[in-house]
């Protein structure tokens, strides 16, 4: 602890978030590997499982709803010690309540709750392109609120690496979890990762100070200079906006089955053992690999002189038509090894939309595309609330068959290209 202290002040604040970001996204993953076992020793049926695995997303999607601006008014040091502690709580006692499936459910709205409480409306900011990538991650994450953070206190220099760490450390996270919580029993990834939130909130309230200074490091640089104010219903009005929102309400569809099910796709329909459920980890890892290789390639293309609309229409082509493409291939194979291959092919392809349509907010939006991605996002979430319920009517209603599921996926995900296609824009509009 010492040798801690004795770190400037934005190493500590870094690995402090970086850390909480691992634990975030560690939190997420366990509940669809413990689901299995969870049903076998509870006899849930698959639409009960549906509504505990989309419990979570209702908790999150409410978080962004009353969570606004949560951190200017509270402080940073606060809301995120109160979101980490919810969620991690919610872990901890989630095998506890486990027998009562609404007690359960209430569990996973809460945590939801709280990995979505540091939600704060960029407004006002100015995003440039090369931090879409990252802030699409973090926003997944839960921990928007360190943007918030990160703007006080950590100098421009040094912001590239911050995120870096933080975004690397959330992807290290759900390796771990996808690789121990098989492992273990399923009550001990609950306890051992809920532990280590608990543990965090203690150490944020003994290392981090915050600051009364209001000075703010600039977070971004301003593109476009804009006096006049811009009504709500400007964000909802126009459809190069409604392109954007639909392709991530797509992109969000089938990364929300991959999350969901897909442990307990491999177990019931391909007979994967304990062991074999920590190949769920590759998915998450080829994401990563292949989200920094496309904002490297679309950056190239577009020194080569390619058009910015022309690179963010490939991209989002590739990080939609392509897992809706493996999405079908998956469902269609019985071997486990091949299904894991075109499941990690199909996240891999999607980690392109960070290039695409994920990019193309600061292109239309230079002056509010905190607040179009802040709707944009709200709008994704609804996949994840849709996505429990639905596939288990799905499945059910098909007699165990789960092509329905994928092929609804993919037809989404088609359609929201063809959208984006269609009506994408890279000038300014507001």
């Amino acid at each position: 602890m010492p040798k801690f202290r004795m770190l400037p002040r934005t190493s500590q604040i870094v690995a402090l978030c970086s850390a909480a970001n691992f634990i975030n996204a560690a939190d997420r993953v366990i509940m669809p590997i413990a689901i299995v076992r969870m049903t076998d020793e509870y006899k849930w049926n698959l639409h009960w499982q549906g509504w505990i695995l989309s419990a979570f997303a209702f908790g999150y999607f409410t978080s962004q709803i009353i969570g606004a601006n949560t951190a200017s008014r509270f402080g940073c040091k606060t809301v995120l010690m109160l979101a980490v502690l919810l969620w991690s709580i919610s872990t901890v006692i989630t095998p506890i309540l486990a027998q009562s499936v609404p007690l359960l459910i209430i569990c996973r709205v809460v945590l939801g709750l709280g990995e979505g409480l540091g939600k704060v409306l960029l407004e006002n900011k100015y995003i440039d392109v090369q931090y879409f990538a990252v802030t699409f991650k973090i926003l997944l994450s839960g921990l928007p609120v360190i943007f918030h953070l990160f703007a006080h206190s950590v100098p421009v220099e040094e912001r590239s690496r911050a995120f870096g760490y933080l975004v690397a450390a959330g992807s290290v996270g759900q390796v771990v979890a996808s690789v121990l919580c098989p492992r273990m029993s399923w009550q001990a990834g609950f306890y051992l990762f809920g532990s280590f939130g608990i543990v965090w909130t203690f150490l944020w309230l003994l290392l981090y100070h915050e600051t009364n200074s209001q000075d703010e490091i600039p977070l971004f640089v301003p593109k476009v200079t804009q006096n006049r104010s811009l009504r709500w219903t400007e964000f909802i009005s126009h459809w190069p906006l409604w392109a954007l929102y639909i392709a991530h309400f797509a992109m969000n569809w089938s990364n929300y089955i991959i999350m969901q099910w897909l442990p307990t796709y491999l177990a019931r329909n391909l007979s994967a053992n304990t062991e074999s459920i920590s190949l769920t980890a590759l998915p998450y890892i080829v994401n990563s690999l292949v989200g920094i290789v496309a904002g490297h390639s679309a950056d190239n293309l577009i020194q080569k002189r390619w058009s910015v609309l022309s690179v963010r229409r490939l991209m989002t082509n590739i990080g939609l038509v392509g897992p809706g493409a493996f999405l079908l291939a998956f469902c269609a194979v019985d071997n486990l090894l091949a299904a894991v291959i075109f499941v990690s092919i199909s996240m891999g392809l999607c980690a392109c939309n960070s290039a695409g349509h994920l990019s193309n907010h600061a292109d239309i939006a230079p002056n509010h595309a905190g607040v179009t991605f802040a709707v944009s996002n709200t709008i994704a979430t609804i996949p994840g609330i849709l996505c429990g319920p639905l596939t288990a009517e799905l499945v059910t209603a098909s007699h165990g068959r789960w092509l329905p599921v994928f092929v609804l996926a993919a037809a989404i995900n088609f359609t929201g290209a063809i959208i984006y296609q269609s009506h994408s824009s890279a000038l300014p509009i507001l």
